[in-house]
């Protein structure tokens, strides 16, 4: 099923513009922030029929990756921020919250009591394939109508934004 889309055809059009952007980069960044807040409600709501947030996904689909890697330690909480679609600044209190519902486990370090390790636990990993499906199903909803290539193509183009700007700004 797709989702519908009673969107016009153009940007300009959609937030009824009469006149033209002060430059294609202001349409361009524009499209984005309206693509991302088209792309990110129908998930939000899936994430939060799970009393998820779009973080706390994130997280534990890290710390699955990790755990899939045979890393069954865990992996070092202060190594997660990184590894975050979308970067937050207190990783701390989404592990707590996580660990509170039971989908994920804390230990401290053997060699070293400062460091700490996040690791999926049992309930954590059910609950991805849990939602596994939807999340697929949701993908194909929003995305399912472009190409093989015009994917790629979205996918190279966004990535090129984001490393041309942080090479600017020293972030890499």
């Amino acid at each position: 099923m797709r989702i519908a889309c009673a969107m016009a055809r153009t940007l300009k059009e959609q937030i009824g513009k009469r006149d033209g952007f002060a430059s294609a980069q202001e349409e361009a960044m524009l499209n984005v922030y309206r693509t991302a807040s088209y792309l990110s409600g129908p998930e939000h709501a899936l994430f939060k029929s799970f009393d998820l947030s779009p973080a706390s996904y994130n997280l534990l689909r890290i710390l699955r990756g990790h755990d899939r890697r045979g890393e069954r330690d865990g992996v070092r909480a202060s190594e997660i921020g990184g590894e975050m679609v979308v970067r937050m600044p207190d990783v701390t209190r989404l592990v707590d919250r996580l660990e509170a519902k039971k989908l994920v486990s804390r230990r401290v370090g053997a060699d070293d009591k400062r460091v700490k390790f996040v690791k999926i636990s049992k309930r954590g990993l059910g609950l991805l394939e849990q939602i596994g499906p939807k999340i697929d199903r949701l993908i194909d909803d929003q995305l399912g109508h472009l190409s093989a290539k015009d994917v790629n193509e979205l996918s190279r183009l966004l990535e090129l934004v984001r490393n041309e700007d942080g090479e600017k700004k020293g972030l890499k």
